[in-house]
Order: C-alpha cells, then structure tokens, then sequence
C-alpha cells in the first residue's frame, strides 16, 4: 500500500502518471466531454497538493448537499480498509464510473492510489459495461447500473466478468438481490456515508456467504443510541462518534440490519411507519417509480402517501385494492398522487424532502 499523497501514481487507463504529470493534464483539460476527465484531474490536483484536508459534499438525500472537510489520511485509511478486505493488488484493474462530486467516485481514485490499481474511466451513466471488453477485478456501482446492466446480454456478460463489485448508493431491492445472487463474482452491498468516508460495513449478496446483516470491519464498533439509531465509532476514518440516523438492529455476533432513516418514520394516528419499508412491500406490486412520503393531517397528524409516476398499464384502483389487502391498516397509503417523476438527488437517491414538497402541492391541486 503507498500511503504518501505525494509519492502516489495514478494508473488511469493503462498509462501511469505522477503528480506534475497530472498537474498539467488538469491545466490543459477543456470543457469538451468526457466531463469526467476534467472532474479527475481536478480532484487529482488537489490531491497532489501541500494541503492536508479536502471538501467533499453529501448526497442531500434527506436535505441540501453540505460542504465536510475531511482528511486525506483518512481517506487513505478507509481505502486501505476496503483494499485488505477485498484483497485489492497492484495491477489489478477497476473500473470508475461513478460522479466524482461525491464520495463514492471519489473513493474509487483513492484506491487506485493507495492499491496501485489501473483504473478504466467511463463516463457516468446508466449503462457503464457498454463497449467494455476488459475483464474487471473490482469495479463499484449503484443499484441501477446494476440492474440495467443485467437485462443487456452483452453487459450481463461484462457484469459476470467483475470479481469482485461492490454496490452503495441506494437500496438494493429484493427481485434485484435475486438476479445478483446468479452472477459468479463477489458481490457486496456496502453500509456507509460522506461522513465515514464511504462504507464502513459490507454485506455478501451472492454465494454461500450470502447474508441479510451487514458485516463492519474490524476496526469500527457499533452500539445503538437511546432511539435505535446507529452509532458508528471509528476513528481512523471519522475523528468523531457518528450518530447517524439510521434504525438498525445488531445482533450478537457484531453484524447489523437497518431498518430504515429515523427521520423517514412517519407518525401517523400514533403508529410509527417506516417509510423504507413500506416501499419495499410495495415494489413487487408497482411496475414504475414511485416512492412514500407523508402530508399533514387534521386527525391522524401525518397521512401516508404513495407516490406514483404515471404509467398507463397501472390502475389505481386496483392498486388500491392489492395495497390494503397486503399491508397492515395504517402502513396502507391513504392518498395516491400521480406524478411526471420522483424527486431524485444528483447521486440518484429518493429525494426525501423533495417528495414531501411534492406530496404537499399535489394535495393543495386536488
């Protein structure tokens, strides 16, 4: 592992560069695409640089987008985490194809760095196996790439050329799991955030060490705060205790589940729901986008609301119907709002608070 910023090399494509090399690619780069050229040399250039810190921004899933500045020795030792356990070597070959405006993207340079890996550059996008002919040995993505790369027989093919793929940034449901569980590579799902410098826990998806709980690594410990939400402590990535905002439950072996965002728990006629789970419920039935929020209400203080882009092979009354006969009385939406589209983050995530917004409007027009 090369644990000095300044000594570092990056390997991007099969062509290595030093750091005054990549000083002066970021100083002649043009706004021309592939954009996320640019976005690399930059983040490079300020990764060579004296400066001990860098910015990185949060998702803005549950609110806006907010600057942290983190270290970069933590950074390294988050890679370094993530290297060991999957058993990343110099030479090995991964692939980028995540945005380097926030963690995920950038933890994957990272790792190039520390691991010396070569890693292939792909503009971020729903597909980014297309066109890919080189077997991977490491590559990270999200849940949608993932899924869109499994109904094209020439990326399936890629898909199950990736030894080992780790996947963040949104929930991986359960007919997605299934179809990962057939891929030959490891497949993980990963457990972290901006704030513990990507995942601090993994989860196996496929093989016989499938596993519903997430595993953290041997350097973090867990506990539960006074209401149920997890408490990362982890200093070599995170100078602080972390109390997220995720309900989880750890089990006795140190492994965890998570139920879903305390501040998605809906209160409604004083029964608490949590708003990831009833989504998951649901997504065997909905053919489209859709997602559960909440609007206020005179009697029950919060109403349960669905969600739904608009798609002409769904009835609503029918929907209805299947709704309220497969959840229990007060998880059952009370309001179904058809929308042009679900309110999403730039990473891609269900814009929460942009959905409330919405659900809010969308009631006000009724």
């Amino acid at each position: 592992m090369i644990t000095e910023e300044r000594t570092q090399c990056i390997t991007l494509n099969g062509i290595t560069y030093n750091a005054q090399e990549i000083k002066e690619l970021n100083q002649s780069v043009t706004d021309e695409p592939p954009v996320i050229l640019r976005d690399l040399y930059a983040f490079l250039d300020d990764w060579y640089s004296p400066s001990p810190t860098l910015v990185v921004h949060t998702s803005g899933s549950t609110g806006t987008p907010k600057p942290i500045t983190v270290l970069k020795e933590q950074m390294i030792k988050s890679a370094q985490l993530t290297c060991d356990y999957l058993q990343l070597r110099r030479g090995d070959t991964a692939l980028l194809c995540m945005p380097l405006q926030y963690i995920a993207g950038k933890m994957m340079v990272v790792r190039a760095l520390v691991a010396g890996l070569n890693l292939l550059i792909r503009e971020p996008s729903g597909h980014p196996l297309a066109h890919l002919h080189s077997p991977l040995r490491f590559a990270a993505m999200i849940p949608l790439q993932v899924y869109n790369s499994l109904q094209n027989p020439a990326e399936r093919q890629a898909l199950c050329g990736i030894e080992q793929l780790i996947i963040g940034g949104g929930a991986i449901n359960s007919t997605l799991e299934e179809e990962i569980k057939t891929l030959p590579g490891a497949v993980y799902s990963t457990y972290g955030m901006t704030e513990t410098l990507s995942h601090i826990a993994l989860r196996r998806l496929n093989g016989p060490n499938a596993s519903s709980h997430y595993q953290p690594f041997e350097q973090v410990k867990l506990s539960l705060s006074d209401q149920g939400t997890l408490v990362i402590d982890a200093p070599s990535v995170c100078a602080e205790q972390l109390v997220t905002n995720d309900v989880a439950r750890i089990f006795d072996d140190g492994s965890f589940t998570i139920l879903g965002r305390k501040d998605n728990i809906i209160n409604t006629g004083g029964i608490k729901v949590q708003t990831e789970w009833v989504e998951e419920q649901l997504r065997p039935l909905i053919g489209t986008d859709f997602a559960i929020t909440s609007v206020p209400h005179s009697q029950l203080g919060e109403a349960v609301v669905l969600l739904l882009k608009h798609a002409e092979n769904i009835n609503t009354d029918t929907l209805r119907t299947q709704m309220d006969e497969f959840l229990p009385k007060y998880h059952s939406p009370k309001y179904i709002l058809i929308t042009h589209s679900i309110p999403q983050t730039g990473s891609g995530k269900i814009d929460r608070a942009g959905c409330k917004e919405l659900a809010q409007r969308l009631m006000e027009q009724h």
